[in-house]
């Protein structure tokens, strides 16, 4: 038998390992933690045998929720799921995008009307608004699709309302559990899907993690 860890070192559990490992992540795509910093955390996290040593591993980089430092973001404490997309009022943007026999893609950066209409008939489309422009704080997306797809890729911090409807076909929608929830803007996606597809999804964690590297580099590199 191993020798018991001293008074008060609570052995530490796989759930609160993955938990101090979710923190970690979460600090270095908010610039808290650099990637080499976090890799060295992580490794040290899965080695740890009791609650303090993960504690000590995530102290410095957890904000409370009522954090009153000078320099602490207003409203932090609310929208700690992503950044606040762009929203500037406006009639102008993309309202429409036809895909017949043929496919469309708008990633990057890109403006998107108050009303945009997707058309996929034999064909398919990707929207992409991790960095798109929105011209209102509500915008309406809608999306039908003919024997064709279409993938729609929403960022953090961005309220999503679905309305859906599938007949011989089928939309696969997966927004997470967590909703923003704090005010900001919404796009409301009405989907008509017939003997096709549409996929509505979040980035990814591991996604978030190197878009945020990339553009920390990127950023490195015009300096």
């Amino acid at each position: 038998m191993s020798e018991a860890e001293p008074s008060g070192q609570l052995r530490a559990s796989d759930r609160e390992r993955e938990r101090a490992a979710e923190l970690l992540r979460e600090a270095m795509a908010s610039g808290r933690l650099s990637v080499d910093e976090l890799d060295e955390r992580m490794r040290l996290v899965f080695d740890a045998k009791t609650r303090p040593e993960l504690e000590r591993l995530v102290g410095d980089v957890i904000v409370p929720a009522d954090d009153r430092h000078p320099i602490a973001a207003q409203g932090a404490e609310v929208a700690s799921d992503g950044p606040r997309p762009p929203v500037r009022a406006g009639a102008e943007g993309t309202r429409r995008v036809l895909s017949i026999l043929s496919g469309s893609e708008r990633k990057g950066r890109w403006r998107l009307a108050p009303t945009c209409s997707v058309v996929n008939v034999l064909g398919g489309s990707e929207l992409d608004l991790s960095d798109a422009e929105l011209a209102a704080e509500r915008v309406e997306l809608k999306i039908f699709t003919l024997l064709g797809g279409a993938k729609i890729v929403l960022p953090d911090g961005l309220d999503v309302e679905i309305s859906e409807v599938a007949i011989l076909g089928g939309n696969a929608i997966d927004v997470g559990d967590e909703q923003p929830g704090h005010g900001g803007p919404v796009v409301h996606l009405r989907l008509v899907t017939i003997l096709g597809g549409v996929e509505v999804r979040r980035r990814s964690r591991v996604e978030r993690e190197q878009r945020t590297q990339l553009k920390r580099s990127q950023r490195e590199l015009d300096d």
